[in-house]
């Protein structure tokens, strides 16, 4: 079917568009594969990282948190180019599509460490060229699949955008909760699983325990397949969704220099530095939260838990304190104050800084000795979550909220510049406390410490700046619309208190 037979505007619905059910299973999907090679990475870094000859050859943890925060880094900074593709180019559909290919191409390759190509290529090597197709698709496609959910609604469905960007994020959680619990078992054996050998038949328990099936190749392969049924299933809604089409470069330029829009991104740049933080702590529950629960007692409910599978509590309690939070929290703090978008990323981040306290707390008993339960990470990842669930969809929602019809994706790169800049400030402390002799500067409880000063340094501060915040709320108009055709801006709503 030709481009202009697509929706390019939404329909005058008061109901749920019939295209975010295909947006929603893609993301889940595609966030299946992401968090599934995600949580293995370190670990696999630290412990199963070979050389071309099969000896180990792993990386010091300090190091491989480093290189780790620079892959995520990296991922989160190229969604700019994406998002100009997208937004003035190609179109978001095409975009996604075919940038997806290069993703499942990223974990076939990753894959490749675990099989007789890894004796021929050194499995760093691989690794390296594997990570960094795995950036540019995770990263090209971030700016759109999100923008494209926003892109579904007008002004006869605005009322529920706040409610599917909950959604979406539920369905994010969803993906990443069984793929955190799975794929870490495909790398190592063991732990939770292993209960079901009493319940299967001989030849299938023998099976879920075989060393073939506990490979790099099948860590890292499956997370393929789901990207792979990830890019089918956006394919399948190509029909039902809404396609904005390309404004050209040449009006993109226009609208992106003129100086109403310049004021508009300043405005959207404006909360970016401080969340940044936030991600340079929550991002690290992938690294050094792995590391110390490595010195962790880790049995708990009967199961002895491996590191990598602990992170996958995160997304649990996402999945419930999402509607806790949408549902009951923020109505009834509506009868007191009034919880604007910038209000509730304040008090995540003094939360978020509350969760890295008692991880440092955790890390002094481990430093004197001693071998604490794995639930005290776990309480640490119940206030990271409520932290989360207070900055995260609420930015998102914001940076959608916040930006010019013509340039969404563009100015979700600033939700995405965030998680970036975040991660290049963790990789940097990282790197420099790397010592020539192996040892680290900042050791133990105090570099858990030094990221809660950071964060408490920086929640004061966005507490002084942010309500001097000034904003509007832009939405596509419902008048079908051209590539040239220009749309409307949409309507203002009341600016940040």
């Amino acid at each position: 079917m030709a481009d202009d037979n697509y929706l390019t505007s939404p329909p005058k619905l008061s109901t749920m568009p019939p295209g975010v059910p295909y947006i929603v299973g893609n993301e889940a999907a595609e966030r299946f594969s992401y968090y599934g090679m995600n949580s293995i990475l370190t670990i696999f870094m630290t412990k199963y990282l070979l050389d071309k000859m099969g000896h180990l050859s792993v990386m010091q943890p300090a190091n491989a948190e480093a290189w780790y925060h620079t892959f995520v880094s990296t991922l989160y900074f190229l969604p700019i180019f994406g998002a100009i593709l997208a937004d003035a180019v190609f179109g978001k559909f095409k975009v996604v599509f075919w940038i997806s290919i290069v993703y499942c191409l990223g974990h076939l390759t990753l894959a490749l460490m675990g099989s007789a190509v890894a004796h021929v290529i050194e499995p760093r090597y691989l690794l390296a060229v594997g990570l960094v197709l795995i950036a540019i698709g995770a990263g090209g496609i971030k700016p759109c699949v999100s923008t494209n959910v926003g892109d579904q609604f007008g002004e006869s469905n605005k009322h529920l955008l706040t409610r599917v960007f909950n959604w979406f994020y539920f369905s994010i959680n969803a993906g990443s909760a069984f793929s955190t619990l799975l794929i870490p078992w495909l790398l190592e054996p063991g732990s939770i699983w292993d209960w079901l050998r009493n319940l299967l038949p001989a030849s299938v328990a023998d099976f879920l325990v075989s060393p073939r099936l506990h490979s790099p190749d099948v860590a890292f392969g499956l997370p393929g397949i789901f990207m792979a049924i990830a890019t089918v299933v956006f394919w399948m809604g190509r029909k039902k969704f809404v396609h904005i089409p390309p404004v050209g470069l040449r009006t993109y330029g226009r609208e992106i220099f003129n100086k109403q829009t310049g004021k508009i991104i300043l405005n959207v740049l404006m909360p970016v530095p401080f969340i940044a933080i936030f991600w340079a702590l929550w991002q690290q529950n992938f690294s050094s939260w792995i590391v110390q629960a490595e010195s962790m007692d880790r049995h708990l409910f009967g199961i002895e838990w491996l590191s990598s599978q602990i992170q996958t509590v995160n997304p649990i309690f996402i999945l419930i304190m999402l509607p806790l939070f949408s549902y009951w929290l923020y109505p009834f703090l509506e009868k007191f104050v009034r919880l604007t978008p910038l209000r509730k990323i304040g008090a995540g981040l003094f939360v978020t800084a509350a969760s890295f306290f008692l991880v440092a707390m955790i890390q002094t008993r481990i430093d004197a000795g001693a071998r604490p339960g794995i639930i005290w990470q776990i309480w640490a990842f119940v206030i990271l979550t409520a932290g989360e669930t207070l900055v995260s969809p609420t930015h998102l929602e914001f940076s959608y909220t916040q930006g010019p019809v013509k340039l969404k994706s563009l100015i979700m790169c600033t939700y995405l510049l965030a998680v970036s800049l975040g991660n290049v400030f963790t990789a940097a402390v990282n790197f420099i406390i790397q010592n020539p002799d192996g040892s680290v500067k900042l050791q133990g409880t105090s570099y858990f410490m030094f990221f809660v000063w950071v964060m408490l340094g920086t929640a004061v501060l966005f507490a002084i700046i942010s309500p001097f915040y000034k904003g509007r709320t832009y939405l596509q108009d419902q008048a079908r619309v051209s590539g040239e055709a220009e749309p409307a801006i949409g309507f203002a709503v009341q600016p940040e208190a």
